[in-house]
This record gives structure tokens, sequence and C-alpha cells, in this order.
């Protein structure tokens, strides 16, 4: 699968990062566009084989628009400098555990997992860790998922959430705001011929945190 054209774009882009360049380079976005979306077309269905929560058939379903917010914003640049796709049910607007992908020269990961979840989400994870914390801890210390995903990533708070005892002998695994994880991934991943089976391996060792995860919002 070859991927040159998307990884030249958003270099590019990052240093001209306006509407005027990207206005004139309109068709060099729409075929790295082309190469990124045929890549989760790609990955859907044999994800679907690891996970059958992936309930989307399209990458129209997952990859999020290249195009920013910036009206309250401090950066004002109206380009997003990667191509990003979430797979799960639902697509990119799933509140449920997924598996994302980001396209980034120099940036680029794959994770998943539950980021910003609401309140009333949040509540329910750190309640389904609380009650089966064991089978949380597994998961987490299993020593491939331990090595592809050391930590769970986002903020977390300073002191116990609300509701659980401060004495709880495993508290730090709900403090967090968060419950995502990512996997750093080099550049030369992108021009290698088993791309998608490196990230499917990836996928597989997430899916058991996924699927719990998942079932403690069922």
């Amino acid at each position: 699968m070859d991927l040159k054209a998307t990884f030249e774009f958003l270099i590019d882009l990052k240093f001209n990062n306006n509407r005027n360049w990207f206005t004139e380079n309109k068709n060099r976005y729409l075929q790295a566009k082309t190469e990124f979306d045929t890549l989760i077309d790609t990955l859907i269905p044999r994800l679907k084989q690891i996970d059958p929560i992936v309930g989307v058939n399209s990458s129209k379903d997952c990859v999020f628009r290249i195009y920013r917010d910036v009206r309250f914003s401090k950066n004002k640049e109206p380009y997003k400098i990667n191509f990003g796709a979430l797979m799960g049910s639902g697509g990119r607007k799933s509140p449920f555990a997924g598996y994302y992908i980001h396209f980034q020269p120099d940036g680029s990961f794959l994770g998943g997992g539950i980021y910003e979840p609401d309140s009333a989400t949040l509540k329910a994870l750190r309640e389904g860790i609380y009650n089966n914390t064991e089978e949380f801890k597994t998961i987490i210390n299993k020593p491939e998922f331990k090595q592809l995903f050391p930590n769970i990533h986002g903020e977390k708070l300073k002191t116990a959430p609300k509701g659980f005892p401060k004495d709880f002998l495993d508290i730090e695994l709900l403090k967090h705001k968060h419950y995502a994880v990512l996997h750093t991934i080099p550049n030369e991943w992108w021009f290698e011929n088993n791309l998608v089976d490196k990230i499917l391996h990836i996928y597989q060792v997430q899916s058991e945190y996924n699927r719990f995860l998942n079932n403690l919002l069922a």
C-alpha cells in the first residue's frame, strides 16, 4: 500500500497551513485523502474479524475532517496536519472504545480505548474497574500489552474521584479522566508492504482492553 503522497502532502501542509496554499494544492489533498481512505477501507473488514463491535462499513463513517474549528482556539491554523480515523461502534462519533489511527509525519500513533468520555460514561468506567479490578489489571499488565501500551494516556485527578474510597488499593486506576491507550509508530511504517498486517497486530493486542471497557457500558 502506497501512502507516499499522503506523507509528503502532510509535511508540506505543516509549513504552509493557510487557505491559499491549500486551495492551490487541493488536488494533492484529494489524492492524499483517497490514499488514507483506502487504508481505512482495507482495515475495516479485517478489524471486524478481531472485534465485531466495529460496526462500520466505510471510511466515510470513520475519518475525521481535516478542517479545524478555530472559533474558540488560540491556534488559528485552518487545517489539521494529520489524518485520523476512529473505527468502532458508530464510527468517529462513537462513545464506545474503538480503534484509532493517527497519521502524521514524526507524530504517528495507533491506539484507542475511550478519550474524553462524558461524565456518565466516565463514572460507569470507574465503577466497572472498581468492581472488576483484578480482571482489568490482568489485561493491562499482560507483557505484550504493557510493551505496546505502557500507560493509560491523558490527564488524571490528583485525589480520589468522588464516591470512591480513598483507601482503595488501586485508586490510581480510578483517577484517569480518559481511558485511552496509544502506541507511537515510526515514519517508515507508512512505506512498508505489510503495513496493514502490522497495524492489525497492534489492534489485536488492544482488542481485549476495548472489549473490557465496552462491556462496562453495555
